[in-house]
């Protein structure tokens, strides 16, 4: 497969295209022009209805998250059940520096005195190692979370990361991914029923 190359105009059509189809429309556009290297689905491990979508699709596609070292024991506990599920190896990415490393550099509690710096040294930084090997990436975000995403396209050029961002399920409501949850029977991580929300 060669892969095309993409304009920004270009792109505005594709994402006219699958503006008003199902989610899937948008992962298999993605993976009828790119070839499996050249993409990657992001997970935060909250719900994985984007994981099941894209699997379904294509079961040996890449997943990946960022593990900045303070994440929750339920997140590993469903990264290790996705991949049971679906016989795959989900890619972690984490930064260069340690927890302890960067306290004795930075001083304790940096997400509290720095919390940019903290989230460019334990987040920004390794996702843009980990975008800088793709032309693609996916992720899970939907426009109902917040102002900020209300206009998020489903496919676009992501200027700060310098590739196509995908966003399948930027349309679908927080009702419409639990429905899916359910249906599907998709993992998902148990902390949302106390009532964490990310």
């Amino acid at each position: 497969m060669t892969t095309k190359v993409w304009t920004p105009e270009g792109l505005k059509e594709v994402n006219a295209t699958l503006e008003h189809n199902a989610p899937e429309a948008a992962f298999k556009w993605v993976v009828d022009n790119f070839k499996r290297d050249e993409f990657a689905l992001a997970c935060s491990f909250a719900e994985c209805v984007t994981v099941d979508m894209l699997l379904k699709i294509k079961p040996d596609a890449r997943i990946f998250y960022l593990d900045t070292g303070l994440l929750f024991k339920e997140t590993y506990q469903v990264v290790k059940e996705v991949e049971r599920k679906y016989g795959i190896i989900v890619e972690r990415y984490a930064p260069d520096i340690g927890l302890e490393e960067m306290a004795s550099k930075h001083g304790p509690e940096l997400w509290k005195t720095n919390p940019d710096l903290c989230c460019d040294i334990r987040k920004v930084g390794v996702l843009k190692k980990c975008l800088s090997t793709l032309k693609v990436w996916l992720t899970g975000l939907r426009r109902e979370e917040s102002l900020s995403r209300a206009n998020a396209p489903i496919v676009g050029w992501d200027e700060k990361f310098n590739l196509i961002k995908v966003n399948p399920i930027a349309t679908l409501t927080h009702k419409q991914v639990w429905d899916y949850v359910t249906k599907n029977n998709v993992s998902y991580n148990k902390l949302l029923d106390k009532g964490y929300t990310s």
